[in-house]
C-alpha cells in the first residue's frame, strides 16, 4: 500500500510542478491584472460601497435568495479562512522564503477583482430549485453563458468544473483541513488521530445535513469570533515588535524578486520558487479565481448581481491581506522562519517566541491549535456546501444527502492520511477548478462590465452611488 501511495504522490507532484502550477502562473496573475485595469481598480474604488452592503444597508426581505449579504460573505469566508492562513503561510515561507508572502498579497489583491467578476456571473446565471433554494456557481455560467460561443464545449467545461469542485471539496476543503486538525491535536496534546477524525466528522455531519441556512447560521457566528481571536493574538506579537515591522516588510518585498539564500533549516529559494509557492498558497488561502466562493454568493438575497460581486470582493482582502499577513509577520518578526520547522509547528514556534516577553510562550500551542481547529472546521462545513452544489449539478438533488455522508467519511480519512500526499492532491484539484474558471471569466467579462455601468447609474439615481462609473 505504501508503494502505491508513493507512486501516486510522485505523479501528482510531477503534474503540479510541470503542468498545473505553470498554467496557474500563466493565467491567474495576467487575468487578474487584465480585469483590474479593465474595471479601473474597482476593488479599491468600490470598497466602501461593498462594506455598506455587507452592513445590511441595502438588505430587503422580499428579495429572492436564501441568505443576506453578510451571511453569504461569512459562508464564503468560512471556506477560505482555514489552514491556509496558518499552515499554508508557514509552508509558503518554508519553501519560498519571506518573499512568497508578497506574491500571496498580489494574489489576494488581484483575487478581489476576480471574485467580483466570478460572483457577479454566478448570481446572474443562478438557478432556483423546486424547493425554492438557489443553486449557482461557475458550472452554471459556463453552461448558460458560454453556450452560444462554445456550443457543446460549454457543457464540457461546466461538467469538468463541477467534477473538479467535488475533488477540491474532498481534498482542499475536507481532508487537508481534518488532517491539520488531527496533526495539531496529536502534536500539542497527544490526541490519537482516529479520535480527532471521529469527533470532527460527527460534528461536521450535525451541521451540514441542515443545508445552506444552517451552515450560514453557524458560520456567521463562528467566522467573526475566530478571526478576532487569531488577529488579537497576532497583534500582541506584532505590536510588541512594532519597530521591526518596516524591516520585515522590506525583507518580504526585496526577497519577492531576488529569492532567499538558505538560512539555518530554511530550504532556500530562487525567484521562480518564491513566485510559485506564493501564488499557490495564495490561491489555496483565498481561492482567487478558483470559482468556489461564487457558489455561496449565488444564494444571496439582492436584486443586483453587481452588488453581490462587490460584497464578494471583500473576501480576499480579509483572508489574505489581513489574516495571512498576521501569520507571516508573527513568523518573520520572531525569527521562526529560519528555525527549520515546517507547517503548523513553524507557526507555533513564531507565537512562542513572540509571546515569550509576556510569559505566555507556553500558551502558543493552545492559541494556534484553537485557531487552527476553528479555521479548519469552518472551512470543512463551508466546502461541504460547494461540493453539494456540484453533486446536484452532476447527479441531481437526490444525491446530496448520500454525498454529505461520504463527505463525513472523508473527514475521518483525512485525519488519518499523510500530510504531504493530502497537500499535493489538494494543489492538483485546485488547478482543475481554476483553469476552466479563468477561461470562462475571460469570455464573459464583457457582460459584467455592461452590468457594472448599469448598476452604478441606478445607484446614482437612487443617491446610493459610492463610486463613479467605469467611464
Amino acid at each position: 500500500m505504501d508503494e502505491i501511495v508513493k507512486v501516486l504522490d510522485h505523479y501528482i507532484q510531477r503534474y503540479n510542478e510541470y503542468v498545473g502550477q505553470q498554467l496557474l502562473l500563466i493565467l491567474l496573475i495576467p487575468t487578474g491584472l487584465y480585469f483590474t485595469l479593465r474595471f479601473k481598480f474597482l476593488q479599491i474604488r468600490a470598497f466602501p460601497h461593498a462594506l455598506k452592503a455587507i452592513s445590511g444597508a441595502f438588505d430587503r426581505a422580499e428579495d429572492a435568495g436564501d441568505i443576506n449579504h453578510f451571511r453569504a460573505l461569512t459562508t464564503a469566508l468560512s471556506a477560505t479562512i482555514g489552514i491556509g492562513n496558518i499552515v499554508g503561510v508557514a509552508l509558503a515561507i518554508y519553501y519560498g522564503g519571506p518573499g512568497a508572502i508578497f506574491w500571496m498579497w498580489v494574489t489576494g489583491f488581484l483575487g478581489m477583482i476576480l471574485k467580483f467578476v466570478e460572483c457577479t456571473l454566478s448570481f446572474k446565471f443562478r438557478t432556483f430549485n423546486e424547493d425554492g433554494t438557489v443553486s449557482g456557481g461557475p458550472m452554471y455560467y459556463m453552461a448558460k453563458g458560454l453556450k452560444q460561443r462554445l456550443g457543446r464545449l460549454a457543457a464540457v467545461l461546466a461538467t469538468l468544473f463541477a467534477g473538479a469542485t467535488m475533488l477540491s471539496a474532498l481534498g482542499q476543503g475536507n481532508m487537508a483541513q481534518s488532517n491539520s486538525i488531527a496533526d495539531a491535536l496529536r502534536s500539542s496534546y497527544g490526541v490519537p488521530t482516529w479520535v480527532s477524525g471521529f469527533v470532527v466528522s460527527s460534528l461536521v455531519l450535525l451541521v451540514i445535513v441542515g443545508g445552506i441556512k444552517r451552515i450560514a447560521e453557524v458560520t456567521s457566528k463562528l467566522v467573526p469570533f475566530m478571526a478576532i481571536l487569531y488577529f488579537f493574538s497576532g497583534a500582541v506579537v506584532i505590536l510588541s515588535n512594532l519597530s521591526e515591522v518596516p524591516r520585515a516588510l522590506t525583507l518580504i518585498v526585496k526577497n519577492a524578486f531576488t529569492g532567499t539564500a538558505q538560512t539555518g533549516g530554511f530550504i532556500g529559494s530562487t525567484f521562480l520558487i518564491t513566485l510559485r509557492y506564493g501564488v499557490a498558497r495564495g490561491i489555496f488561502s483565498n481561492e482567487a479565481g478558483q470559482g468556489s466562493a461564487a457558489i455561496a454568493h449565488a444564494a444571496a438575497k439582492t436584486r443586483y448581481p453587481i452588488r453581490e460581486g462587490l460584497v464578494a470582493s471583500v473576501g480576499p482582502f480579509v483572508d489574505t491581506i489581513i489574516v495571512c499577513s498576521v501569520t507571516a509577520l508573527v513568523i518573520i518578526l520572531s525569527g521562526a522562519w529560519t528555525c527549520g520547522k515546517k507547517g503548523v509547528t513553524m507557526t507555533v514556534e513564531g507565537f512562542a517566541r513572540g509571546l515569550y516577553p509576556f510569559g505566555l510562550q507556553d500558551r502558543a500551542p493552545d492559541i494556534v491549535t484553537a485557531s487552527l481547529i476553528l479555521f479548519a472546521f469552518s472551512t470543512i462545513i463551508g466546502w461541504s456546501y460547494y461540493g453539494s452544489r456540484a453533486v446536484q449539478y452532476l447527479f441531481g438533488s437526490k444525491a446530496i444527502i448520500p454525498y454529505f455522508y461520504l463527505y463525513g467519511i472523508f473527514v475521518f480519512l483525512g485525519a488519518l492520511g499523510k500530510i504531504d500526499l493530502v497537500w499535493h492532491f489538494t494543489d492538483m484539484a485546485v488547478t482543475f477548478m481554476t483553469i476552466p474558471n479563468l477561461i470562462a471569466l475571460l469570455f464573459l467579462g464583457g457582460l459584467v462590465e455592461k452590468d457594472t455601468h448599469a448598476y452604478f447609474e441606478v445607484m446614482k439615481k437612487e443617491g446610493k452611488g459610492a463610486v463613479t462609473s467605469l467611464g
